[in-house]
């Protein structure tokens, strides 16, 4: 069991992943949860906060809260997806998240798909420094992304077991999806909601897939990375029909991909013309091009003598 979940992962696939995760934090106070700086006009009454919000010595939001932790997090998210001082920013980030959230979720309202991110936030610092493209295998890194893949199961099946235990079997032929299609739907959704007993067997999907969402875990790399495209895909069609979109959990689900392939600089200098080095080259690397070749990209043709070279056992060139 220990060795399942410390499985050694390239540090590259941890630096595309912590890059990641803080800019969706950055992007996430600006996109998805500007609302939450609304909370600071609210009355102090209203405040009614969540249990680790009564168990930690938490200030009510103010508009000087709110300001500072939201400007704070903002600057200190991304100085923290560049990699540097993992601990220090990543464990002040996590503190200054979990608090943006606890403001967020105290007036009535959770969300149960930002569980994946709060621990992504929470085990990123414990990984240690980690560079793009780095090909060293990291068991601490490892545990961290193992963790998080395993919030973001949890989430799955214990949104299943909450359905269940709140609304029993009911859920599954009532009228949940009609009604969040006529709060919300869309065009797409209207066309969907025409078909008999389309939305009842959906609704008898949505439960036995994440019911079963634990077996990601048991399949084969390949398979595993199917599946987990199938619940890329089954998000897809949830922000098509009912726009809904899960954005934070879409980003920790991200610890199941190989993120270490992913390499945006480089594929943006290989466009410009130019390698990692930041030299000229055409689409081959120049560092694992013959020498002749690099002649030939550069407009250099080999001479005879070039080609006999190797042959007569004499260096090539003049």
């Amino acid at each position: 069991m220990s060795g399942w979940l410390t499985e050694a992962v390239p540090r590259g696939r941890i630096a595309a992943f912590r890059t990641l995760i803080y800019l969706f934090v950055a992007a996430d106070l600006v996109v998805f949860t500007p609302w939450v700086r609304t909370r600071a006009s609210v009355p102090g009454e209203l405040y009614q906060p969540l249990l680790v919000g009564r168990l930690l010595p938490l200030p009510t939001p103010t508009p000087t809260v709110v300001a500072v932790i939201f400007w704070a997090l903002l600057l200190l998210a991304v100085l923290a997806a560049t990699g540097r001082a993992p601990r220090l920013l990543g464990w002040t980030v996590c503190a200054l998240y979990l608090e943006w959230m606890i403001i967020a979720m105290s007036y009535g309202k959770v969300d149960h798909d930002r569980f994946g991110l709060l621990v992504a936030l929470a085990v990123l610092p414990t990984a240690g420094r980690a560079r793009h493209g780095d090909t060293t295998r990291t068991e601490a890194g490892g545990w961290a992304l193992r963790v998080t893949q395993i919030a973001v199961i949890c989430t799955y099946f214990l949104a299943a077991w909450a359905k269940l235990r709140f609304g029993g079997l009911d859920w599954l032929t009532g009228s949940v999806l009609a009604r969040a299609i006529i709060r919300r739907g869309t065009d797409l959704a209207d066309l969907v909601a025409q078909v008999p007993y389309l939305l009842i067997v959906a609704q008898f999907g949505i439960v036995a897939f994440e019911l079963f969402s634990p077996v990601v875990f048991l399949l084969p790399a390949r398979w595993r990375l199917a599946m987990v495209g199938f619940f890329y895909s089954f998000h897809v069609v949830t922000i098509a029909t009912i726009t809904i979109s899960f954005a934070p959990h879409l980003a920790a689900m991200t610890s199941f991909l190989p993120l270490e392939r992913v390499r945006p600089l480089v594929w943006a200098r290989r466009l410009a013309g130019r390698d990692t080095s930041g030299s000229t080259s055409t689409d081959v690397d120049t560092a694992a091009t013959p020498p002749d070749q690099e002649r030939i990209g550069a407009g250099t043709k080999p001479t005879p003598l070039d080609d006999q070279a190797p042959a007569l056992g004499r260096p090539a060139g003049p």
